[in-house]
């Protein structure tokens, strides 16, 4: 009987045993499966950010999201489709069947089309690795597709240009140019960060197209934004040969790069810089604002001896989607100058409330065609929401540390107050003149009540 049970106590022990063997063998197993998916995905490229992203010759990015929520519409084309981020969506088919026209009459018109479009396949496709890496996110275009959409998109804005700026005569009834509406959502789509191509892609294209041009492709697309949305005078327009762009939107963003050079700031006043005033508070300060006429660009602002000179800013809807996106891409691309960031987070700082933006607009420093006063107030507010900014690398900041400066010296603000208080208003300053009429004839009465006094008539 004893015999029995222990044999079966063993029996019991070996099949635990058997059990456990077997427990730790599939616990082993699927950890060595699970450390092989690990490693897989340690393997894996990554695609919507290249892992060469961060490298100069990238230029072309997805627009963050936190800056996406905040204003979608600005970033997102509404007519056309330039380059593979929005390409084929059932929205931009309209000026995508315009695309093949433009290029079947530009072909037309230069007559030898099948040697032309084979030189501009064969460049293209010889620069392929380099306009892929232009791009942040991996795309998935075949070789040919991807080839055939930059040919495409490329004759497209070079015949469009080309048009609008009177190189070649356009149909009169050509509906992209006779439809009033279509152009200015164009040229608003080709300042679009998701919407770009490589600018090395348009001058190849434009080389192989123009072989003798009048002038150069650079020089004409500032001018094709210039003489309908963002006007830029011949003196920036004559030297444009000098600007290194990446894309449209950088080109354009480089005509208005500010002439006023950094200068340096004192890095313990980081704090002092940061606690900028908005325009009211400042104009109270003493702080007088005035337009500065300087129609290179709207980023010269200049500050001396309690004047703040800023050039007007014409806002309205073409504008703030050309600023969002510059900002977006100043945000992305790690190899630029900040100054669009700059300059919004400045006007930002100065537009806290709708009354501050109505000041500005009093002034004639914001030239108001995009909606209410809270409008611009909303706008500036949102552009600098979620947006990296290092005031000491900024073209502004020793204006801002001069401005403070300024603002917090207790003799600017008593004299402003009494100002403010006594000089505001033609009623005030005629009071305050009387005022001081009566105090200095009450003081000449005196006076002569003391001196007759003190020196009494003699009489003879």
């Amino acid at each position: 009987m004893e015999r029995h049970l222990n044999s079966d106590r063993n029996r019991n022990h070996e099949t635990r045993r058997t059990v456990n063997h077997q427990a730790r063998t599939t616990a082993e197993a699927e950890v060595e499966d699970w450390v092989r998916q690990v490693l897989r995905k340690t393997e894996k490229t990554p695609t919507l950010l290249r892992e060469a992203a961060g490298d100069s010759a990238c230029c072309i990015f997805r627009v963050p999201q936190s800056l996406v929520e905040i204003n979608e519409k600005a970033y997102q084309p509404r007519i056309v489709s330039i380059g593979p981020y929005h390409n084929g969506l059932e929205h931009l088919k309209i000026i995508e069947e315009h695309k093949w026209r433009f290029l079947g009459s530009l072909l037309e018109r230069k007559g030898d089309y099948d040697n032309i479009l084979q030189n501009c396949f064969l460049i293209i496709a010889s620069l392929e690795p380099e306009i892929r890496a232009c791009y942040s996110e991996t795309n998935m275009f075949k070789s040919h597709e991807f080839v055939e959409m930059m040919v495409l998109d490329g004759c497209f804005i070079i015949e469009l240009v080309c048009k609008v700026t009177g190189l070649i005569r356009r149909e009169p009834d050509d509906p992209i140019f006779k439809m009033d509406w279509i152009l200015p959502f164009l040229m608003r789509d080709l300042l679009k960060l998701e919407n770009q191509i490589p600018f090395f892609v348009l001058q190849n294209l434009f080389d192989i197209l123009e072989p003798n041009p009048t002038t150069s492709l650079v020089s004409r697309t500032l001018r094709f934004f210039s003489d309908h949305v963002l006007e830029r005078p011949e003196s920036v327009l004559s030297k444009a040969d000098n600007l290194q762009a990446k894309h449209i939107l950088d080109l354009v963003r480089l005509s208005f790069r500010p002439s006023s050079p950094k200068r340096p700031v004192s890095l313990s006043k980081k704090n002092f810089l940061l606690s900028f005033q908005p325009a009211e508070k400042l104009h109270r300060a003493g702080i007088q604002f005035t337009t500065r006429r300087n129609k290179d660009s709207f980023l010269d602002i200049k500050f001396a001896d309690g004047v703040l000179r800023i050039p007007p800013l014409p806002m309205d809807d073409i504008v703030s989607s050309f600023f969002l996106n510059c900002v977006a891409f100043e945000q992305c691309y790690g190899h630029c100058e900040k100054f669009i960031t700059d300059y919004a987070r400045f006007m930002g700082c100065l537009i806290h409330t709708s009354s501050d933006a109505g000041f500005l607009c009093d002034h004639k420093i914001i030239e108001n065609c995009f909606g209410t006063d809270d409008e611009v107030a909303r706008f500036f507010t949102d552009v600098g929401k979620d947006v990296a900014f290092d005031i000491e690398r900024s073209y502004l900041a020793k204006s801002i540390e001069e401005v403070n400066e300024y603002y917090w010296n207790d003799w600017h603000v008593r004299w402003a107050s009494f100002k403010n208080k006594y000089f505001d208003t033609p009623w005030s300053f005629i009071s305050a003149s009387a005022a001081a009429v009566l105090l200095i004839l009450t003081m000449i009465q005196t006076f002569f009540a003391w001196y007759s006094y003190a020196y009494p008539r003699k009489n003879n």
